[in-house]
């Protein structure tokens, strides 16, 4: 069986040696190639883990209750990000989860709006047990009818924010969206969004599909933010649209674009760009400021979920438990460079101290999710009409 499948071309050109790390540099474009990737503590934390589900198992067995799924796989359909880089968070969980449980765990990767359409087109026969994806996508999801109630036992330990009323989809990763460039190309990074228009950026300029990628639907709400609307936004975006190569249904495959120069500036998000920056020396991470100067962002967390008629299901809640268990959340800032959901978990250290710097002087705004999906496909279609795309 192939445990690992991604519908984007794999991340093998994101293999590229690091070199000529350096330190000291501060604020937008800061090179933070140098933030800590610390992996003390794997060996004792999987051990931690694999005694904590071992008893879970026994436990079981005393009550009566299966210990095993029949069989013995979980199939999780995710949005890209948290599987980039070597090692990275998901392959490292996923490992200490199978030494745990003795569960494989099936991974298949696409765009965030690519995974819940595949969703939709098996749900008469459905193959996923477990759903990672972005918003507003996941709320779609859930709209959809694609999930199924489930209370983790982490829900006691996350804000309110972070939990779906109705308890069908819970945070597992927060995150921001930026922008990256070249800074072996460019010296430092556009300053506006205005800069994005100048002619030396033709076709050196791409950003993920709004509508298809979760990045790229918030490429257009933070333009809309920063111009103060959808119609000026859409306004800008057609002009930007002159500079931009072209639709991309998948963000993280930027990056590799961006560090080889091909392209200068791509979107992305905090917690994916900092995890490649491992493997792409090259790429810097900024936030251009809108008309009134001012930079911001929108909160864009990666959201797990038990998908509706899931095969295994039960199978898909112990991975859903796994990944929002403590032990797993603590290496959210270390190891996948992301923000822990858990309020019993305090992030620290040089990659968390790292994500502070880059974000200050950034607003952090958050949408209303529910209307925005119910005015996202009239956002899409007037996005494509206004660049022709």
């Amino acid at each position: 069986m192939k445990l690992i499948e991604k519908t984007k071309p794999e991340r093998d050109d994101l293999k590229s040696s690091r070199s000529g790390a350096t330190e000291g540099e501060e604020g937008q474009g800061a090179d933070i190639r140098s933030a800590g990737y610390v992996m003390g503590r794997e060996a004792e934390r999987e051990m931690r883990a694999r005694r904590m589900f071992t008893a879970g198992m026994m436990l079981a067995v005393l009550a009566g209750g299966p210990a095993w799924a029949q069989s013995g796989v979980v199939t999780i359909y995710s949005a890209d990000g948290l599987h980039d880089g070597s090692p990275n968070w998901f392959q490292t969980e996923f490992d200490a989860f199978t030494k745990a449980t003795g569960i494989q765990v099936r991974y298949v990767e696409a765009g965030s709006a690519v995974v819940v359409d595949r969703i939709e087109r098996e749900k008469a026969n459905p193959q996923a047990d477990v759903l990672v994806t972005l918003p507003p996508f996941i709320q779609k999801a859930a709209s959809d009818g694609l999930l199924q109630s489930y209370t983790p036992a982490a829900a006691a330990e996350m804000a309110a924010r972070d939990k779906d009323p109705n308890g069908l989809y819970y945070a597992l990763v927060n995150n921001y969206a930026n922008w990256i460039y070249n800074a072996s190309v460019l010296k430092s990074p556009p300053a506006t969004f205005q800069d994005l228009l100048a002619p030396q950026f033709k076709n050196k300029i791409q950003y993920s599909t709004p509508g298809e990628a979760g990045d790229g639907t918030a490429v257009m709400l933070n333009v809309f933010q920063a111009y103060g609307g959808a119609t000026p936004g859409l306004a800008y975006l057609k002009q930007l649209q002159a500079n931009n190569l072209g639709p991309s249904s998948s963000t993280g495959r930027l990056t590799a674009l961006v560090n080889k120069g091909e392209i200068w500036v791509a979107n992305g998000d905090l917690q994916m760009n900092l995890a490649q920056m491992r493997d792409n020396p090259n790429i810097r991470i900024f936030w251009p400021a809108g008309p009134d100067g001012k930079r911001v962002t929108l909160s864009l967390p990666y959201d797990i979920a038990l998908v509706k008629g899931a095969p295994d299901a039960e199978n898909g809640r112990k991975l859903i438990d796994f990944l929002l268990s403590k032990e797993a959340q603590e290496q959210v800032a270390p190891i996948a460079m992301g923000i822990p959901v858990r309020t019993d978990v305090s992030p620290a250290g040089e990659t968390y101290a790292t994500m502070q710097t880059l974000l200050k002087g950034v607003e952090i705004w958050s949408p209303d999710w529910g209307n925005l999906l119910a005015n996202l496909q009239t956002y899409v279609t007037q996005w494509r009409q206004a660049t022709g795309s």
